[in-house]
């Protein structure tokens, strides 16, 4: 007998419980201990999937509400631009033109020389604005004409300036300021 033989059949008693332990512990690992660290594995992975998907979606609400937020903030401003800047109608905005010019003009020692007014009739309707355009020409002298249009731009009337064409017809004459100016209204149920 070897000497391996011979310790087996003396240590039977000892080795096989031991066998079976070390067999039914690798049974253990195998059938239970190994699938539940996978199983928990891909519970981490999901929780991680939920927490990223969650911040992802936080961001977004956030995203959203500082839209409806913005989108009520511009609504706002928006009703207070046609209730108070914008004329009422077209009546309103002449009398806006008509008074407005004529006293920057003064003030900023320009001359004012003409002016002719219309109403653009290629405005969309559909949006509920008229547009009425003015060409004024002023005569004065350059610096005059710049602090003008400056008081122009920086004044609470709605004025938007269209063009501007400055042109000297002879030497030694005052300039002319040539300036194309619109403003908007509201139009009423008749379209004026």
């Amino acid at each position: 007998m070897t000497l391996g033989r011979r310790i087996l059949v003396e240590k039977r008693a000892t080795i096989v419980p031991l066998v079976a332990a070390i067999l039914v512990n690798v049974a253990v690992y195998a059938f239970v201990v190994y699938p539940l660290g996978v199983k928990s594995a891909g519970a981490a992975t999901r929780a991680e999937r939920a927490a990223s998907t969650l911040k992802a979606a936080e961001t977004d609400l956030a995203a959203a509400r500082g839209l409806v937020a913005g989108t009520t903030r511009a609504d706002e401003e928006l009703a207070t631009f046609y209730g108070k800047v914008l004329p009422n109608d077209m009546s309103s905005a002449r009398r806006l033109t008509d008074g407005a010019l004529p006293n920057l003009a003064k003030k900023a020692n320009v001359k004012f020389a003409e002016r002719h007014t219309e109403v653009d009739e290629n405005a969309s309707k559909s949006s509920g604005l008229g547009r009425m355009v003015s060409h004024v020409l002023f005569q004065g002298e350059y610096e005059n004409f710049r602090n003008f249009i400056y008081d122009l731009e920086s004044a609470p009337e709605f004025v938007i300036i269209d063009d501007i064409a400055l042109s000297q017809a002879e030497p030694g004459k005052p300039l002319t300021l040539t300036v194309q100016l619109s403003t908007y209204y509201r139009l009423g149920a008749n379209g004026n």
